[in-house]
């Protein structure tokens, strides 16, 4: 009986314990959300939802600390949306919200809390900034040191 206890034990644990999911607000992310959640359930992993605030982007209409402003509670809502569907899905989601280089904050974030997978949405928000700068799902793919998921 005992050993029928380990297999069980055994097929619940999966390659990942820790998902990080990357949030902007887009479909595509939603996506992600969800994937995340499913894989979150069937490796009984623990998921962290994290929004980062564009600090390299400037705004030539307003100034600096209005800006931000905006910028963060643009990031509490896709946060809070973030995680009512994770509340949905019946997974229980911890937030991050940093502020810098959204691929270089990913990064770094996945490395501090020893994220086993991240997972992102194969497109954001900014469709002419993804063609002047490179797409942030390559740049945490390239940059990461687990594996990356990108959803489409």
């Amino acid at each position: 009986m005992h050993f029928l206890c380990e297999l069980v034990d055994a097929k619940m644990k999966g390659p990942f314990s820790q998902i990080l999911v990357c949030c902007d607000g887009s479909k595509y992310s939603e996506k992600a959300i969800r994937t995340a959640c499913d894989m979150a359930k069937s490796y009984d992993a623990g998921l962290t939802l994290i929004h980062v605030i564009d600090k390299t982007r400037k705004s030539d209409i307003l100034a600096g600390s209005e800006y931000t402003e905006i910028l963060r509670k643009y990031a509490k809502e896709v946060i809070e949306r973030a995680q009512k569907i994770t509340d949905q899905e019946g997974v229980k989601s911890k937030i991050m919200t940093k502020e810098g280089n959204v691929a270089g904050e990913i990064v770094k974030y996945s490395k501090e809390s020893k994220t086993d997978l991240i997972v992102i949405g194969s497109k954001g928000l900014g469709a002419v900034v993804k063609f002047l700068l490179g797409s942030i799902s390559s740049k945490i793919a390239n940059h990461s040191l687990c594996s990356v998921l990108i959803v489409k």
